[in-house]
């Protein structure tokens, strides 16, 4: 190939469009737990998290629910990819052997936003929460029923793999994904570049920023129990009476059990099988959408 200005454009164009391709082909799941925040500054503050409201029946003046605020913080991060072709590979019309690179270079950028959002559900155990307190834990601050401060717990204990059930079925979710600026295919490819000149390379990326961070502790729970019926009820149960401030029920819905590749097994069992354990009719069958995810392998 004849390297000019218009021979590098028709190339670049192409890589792009096998970036493209593979990018919107990818279906992340990182939208079935989070929900997407956009962002026009470098850092959110999500004043609004950890409050709760509740309908009641209209006599006199409205009743403001000015309940307590917090300073969460999300900050952006900038996040880039980027990959080189040889000078010598595009003269010598080597430049297809690239294609499966930038398919991958697309794939990546699908599916980083799922590397994000899960390695928080991973790091819940430590990780903090609007609230100040480890995203998982027994001892959220909340105030009874009594008006006096207690706390309550989203986590079921245990020494063994982590699980989780999430209620996902409503529009906000137990996680953030903020965007800045989506990812975008860059270049660095003119003949006169630099880069080019010095080391007869084309450069090509792909950059954005983002980040994601922790929504309402209450519409996940954890648990490191073994993942079997009297476990997973247990884990029900406690999402099912969840309440709020004042003692205010939240009508949490588990909705979604989330796990590593090694519980998939005890996983579909629990939610896939006619029958379970002793042959006994599975009452937990359907009770909630399965996602197995690699991203916490």
């Amino acid at each position: 190939m004849i390297i000019n200005t218009s021979t590098i454009k028709t190339l670049s164009d192409g890589f792009k469009t096998v970036f493209n391709d593979a990018f919107t082909g990818v279906a992340g799941d990182w939208a079935k737990v989070a929900m997407l925040v956009p962002s026009a500054h470098r850092q959110e503050v999500y004043g609004w998290l950890g409050r709760t409201t509740r309908f009641r029946e209209w006599l006199g003046d409205r009743v403001i629910q000015n309940l307590k605020t917090h300073d969460y913080t999300i900050k952006n991060r900038s996040f880039e990819n980027t990959v080189a072709v040889d000078r010598d590979d595009i003269e010598d019309d080597s430049y297809g052997v690239y294609a499966p690179l930038f398919a991958q270079l697309g794939r990546d950028a699908a599916q980083h936003p799922d590397e994000l959002v899960f390695a928080l559900l991973a790091a819940g155990f430590t990780g903090l929460g609007y609230d100040g307190v480890a995203f998982f834990s027994d001892a959220h601050p909340v105030i009874g029923e009594d008006g006096q401060p207690t706390t309550a717990s989203n986590t079921g204990g245990g020494t063994g793999t982590a699980w989780f059930l999430l209620d996902t079925t409503r529009m906000i979710k137990p996680f953030i994904f903020q965007r800045r600026r989506d990812y975008e295919f860059v270049r660095l490819d003119r003949p006169d570049d630099a880069n080019v000149f010095e080391k007869k390379q084309f450069l090509y990326g792909v950059d954005g920023r983002m980040n994601a961070g922790y929504g309402l502790w209450q519409l996940a729970h954890a648990s490191k129990q073994t993942l079997d019926a009297t476990a997973y009820e247990t884990a029900r149960a406690a999402m099912l009476a969840m309440k709020g401030d004042d003692g205010k029920p939240l009508g949490i819905r588990p909705s979604l059990l989330v796990v590593p590749p090694t519980l998939e097994g005890k996983a579909r069992e629990l939610l896939e099988a006619e029958r379970i354990g002793t042959g006994k009719t599975n009452i937990w069958r359907n009770s909630a959408q399965l996602l197995v995810t690699p991203w916490l392998a």
